[in-house]
């Protein structure tokens, strides 16, 4: 159907919208195709929809044939999931890669699926007896939210807007008073109670203005510390304005694909450090146009935020790059010993650090307690002397008659 004669009426969450489309679709009509194709791929394969991906089998073995027929990624978080750990899937569809996520993370994590689509949820929720049984325990649960608004549940939001129809402005008033008591007094996630966030081929389908947004959610959720680990498609050059303007292009992971750079500074925007390709796929998934589109997974860690203090602590960067320049604009030279904060200190050397394989820590020889610990200001030289170190009064002699190598040395 030509795009210039397309109407259509949606109610959205009891409202009436026109979403009527002149020469360029509007965004309630770009996100009902999505919604439209999603709900027919619930129903019956499409295999336009899959970007080929391995799994591990071990994980695929318990699942129903038609979860795995009908999911529908580009890459695997799930990889990168591990036990105990708290796991938000945005975008989680037949919830192929939830219940992998359930056996890795096991009875002591747990695996929420977010969804906007009530077949996919249906879908997912059907074989839930089932595989609990499988796997021992009950740790994964659906629930219907957009995934650029991870605070307003949906499924209660349908609750109340059976007994209460919206029908006058009264009742549209009343809806939006429900709206912010859920997003305020019962969110669909919470704030900081997340350890990782994983989605798989789904931040291209957000309205282009609802973006922004979706990171911030997505940062908002995870506790200080945690990750987000995406997998989604990007292109090498922007979209022609014909193609953005495509709902069969869009619904199809082309149009709302990210630009290779500007999908790793949307996590930078928000607040995320540690940024990272995990993988990239080397051969298009599709070309369009001239533009190519293939997958690409992305890690991101949450915790730059908190005070700053001095604890004589300081790290040195192995190389091989001649320096390197951190998220807050901090150089490391290879080899110098570089003054750091306690926060910068942690984020460097944890073992799950994303830098810690090229750091070398240097804790000092007294430890000081963090309550009293001064602030940790920026007008102070770059490089740590030893001294600050071992502290000033250090005066240690200390030599030893044992050969200079011996069996165990690096001689």
């Amino acid at each position: 159907m030509n795009p210039k004669l397309r109407i259509n009426l949606t109610v959205t969450q009891g409202v009436m919208t026109d979403t009527t489309v002149n020469s360029k679709p509007t965004p309630d009509a770009l996100e009902n195709a999505v919604l439209e194709r999603y709900q027919a791929g619930a129903k019956q394969r499409e295999a336009s929809l899959c970007c080929p991906t391995e799994y591990d089998t071990n994980y695929l073995a318990i699942l129903p044939q038609e979860i795995i027929e009908k999911d529908y990624g580009c890459g695997d978080p799930t990889r990168y999931v591990k036990p105990g750990e708290t796991v938000v899937d945005l975008g989680s569809g037949a919830g192929k890669n939830c219940y992998i996520l359930a056996q890795k993370v096991g009875d002591s994590g747990q695996v929420i699926g977010v969804d906007f689509n009530d077949e996919m949820l249906n879908l997912a929720r059907q074989y839930q007896p089932e595989i609990n049984q499988k796997i021992g325990y009950d740790n994964v649960r659906f629930v219907k939210g957009k995934i650029q608004d991870l605070k307003l549940d949906l499924d209660q939001l349908d609750l109340w807007l059976q007994s209460h129809p919206v029908d006058s402005v009264a009742g549209l008033s009343a809806l939006e008073a429900k709206v912010f008591e859920l997003r305020q007094q019962h969110p669909l996630v919470a704030d900081n109670t997340v350890d990782v966030v994983v989605s798989n081929c789904v931040l291209n389908l957000v309205r282009p203005e609802d973006k922004k947004q979706l990171f911030q959610e997505i940062y908002r959720v995870l506790k200080k510390g945690g990750r987000a680990i995406i997998s989604d498609i990007v292109c090498d050059e922007t979209p022609t304005p014909e193609m953005m303007s495509d709902p069969e292009l869009w619904s199809g992971c082309i149009s709302g694909a990210f630009l290779e750079a500007d999908f790793l500074k949307m996590f930078e925007a928000a607040g995320f450090y540690g940024i990272s390709i995990l993988s990239r796929q080397k051969e298009p998934w599709q070309v369009v146009n001239g533009i190519e589109f293939r997958s690409m997974t992305v890690s991101a860690y949450k915790g730059k935020e908190g005070e700053s203090w001095e604890r004589n602590q300081a790290v040195v960067y192995k190389g091989p790059w001649q320096q390197v320049k951190d998220d807050d604009n901090n150089t490391y030279r290879r080899g110098d010993r570089v003054a750091v904060c306690d926060k910068t200190f942690q984020i460097l050397t944890q073992p799950e650090s994303p830098y810690a394989k090229d750091i070398i820590a240097i804790e000092p020889y007294q430890e000081i307690p963090l309550e009293n610990a001064e602030k940790f200001t920026g007008d102070r030289p770059q490089i740590r002397h030893p001294k600050e170190t071992k502290g000033a009064d250090y005066q240690v002699t200390q030599t030893t008659d044992a050969p200079s190598c011996d069996s165990s040395s690096c001689c």
